[in-house]
């Protein structure tokens, strides 16, 4: 099993998680700019944190053979906050950098009409950057927002194909499905989807432009979602190319539109070795102790 985990916070993970993560298969992962629990006092710890995204956790990642990619945005949440407004001047040039792969995660939170401003204005970037776009449906009146989310992109002329929206569910694919966009699901231990809903899902509307997720961030998460719905996936009787279309292929389909995936192996990765001593990142590493 190969993956391409399209949409998780690897910042909020730990090192354990990356070794457990390639074991599973994962090979590659997408990580989008998120709100990290705690308001922030101004855009510019938005800039530390995308240079942690493109710098530090792609350096990270690598020490355990897994291919870091990022999606840069102000996401919706902070959306409402005017001191995190300032960010979209410095956006467009991180759009630029090796391993962004996609704007987001953009959409809607509360529904307010910062976030409908802001959201309009993403898309926008995306656009001028020709990148495609990943989409956050709200948590609350989740239908109503998911059929907002689609009158504005429709309504920023962007191609359904370059669009990937996120968090769906039972009440919400058929709107994504029918749209000619790519359907999200992020499988959680709680909340949101679980692995037998989301295949259900698969056996009902097939598996082309469907994408499946782990989102696992510092909540109740688990990065290695995508490796059990693959599982569960076999278990309901779906072919190892189903499971490899969804977990790897889709992803890599939808992400390679923006020309900047990078699926190689890692030069120097040894599974089950630890990281190369005397390897660094701004003259730190991810090796902690003495080691023979």
């Amino acid at each position: 099993m190969r993956i391409l985990d399209p949409h998780i916070h690897m910042t909020s993970r730990t090192t354990d998680d990356y070794e457990a993560m390639y074991a599973a298969g994962v090979r590659a992962v997408v990580e989008p700019a998120f709100w990290l629990g705690q308001p922030r006092t101004s855009a510019g710890s938005f800039t530390d944190y995308f240079d942690s995204l493109v710098g530090w956790e792609r350096f990270r990642a690598a020490q355990f053979g897994i291919r870091h990619h990022a999606a840069i945005a102000l996401n919706p949440k902070e959306a409402n906050d005017p001191r995190c407004r300032e960010v979209l001047t410095e956006i467009p040039r991180y759009l630029l950098k090796d391993g962004v792969v996609a704007v987001g995660e953009v959409g809607f939170d509360s529904m307010t009409p910062a976030e409908d401003e802001v959201f309009a204005a993403q898309l926008e970037l995306a656009r001028d950057a020709d990148l495609p776009v990943l989409v956050h449906t709200p948590h609350r009146d989740k239908l109503a927002g998911t059929r907002r989310t689609l009158d504005v992109v429709r309504e920023s002329g962007l191609p359904p194909e370059r669009v990937l929206v996120d968090h769906l569910n039972e009440t919400t694919v058929a709107l994504v499905h029918d749209a000619g966009m790519w359907a999200g699901f992020s499988v959680y231990p709680d909340t949101k989807m679980d692995e037998r809903r989301t295949v259900a899902l698969l056996r009902e509307y097939g598996t082309r432009r469907m994408i499946v997720n782990s989102a696992a961030d510092w909540g109740r998460s688990d990065p290695l979602k995508t490796a059990r719905t693959g599982r569960e996936m076999l278990a309901d009787g779906f072919t190892d190319d189903d499971v490899d279309q969804v977990l790897w292929r889709n992803p890599v389909e939808f992400y390679g539109q923006s020309g900047n995936l990078l699926l190689d192996p890692v030069p120097g990765f040894v599974a089950g070795e630890p990281p190369a001593p005397g390897v660094e990142f701004e003259g730190s590493s991810v090796l902690r102790g003495v080691r023979a």
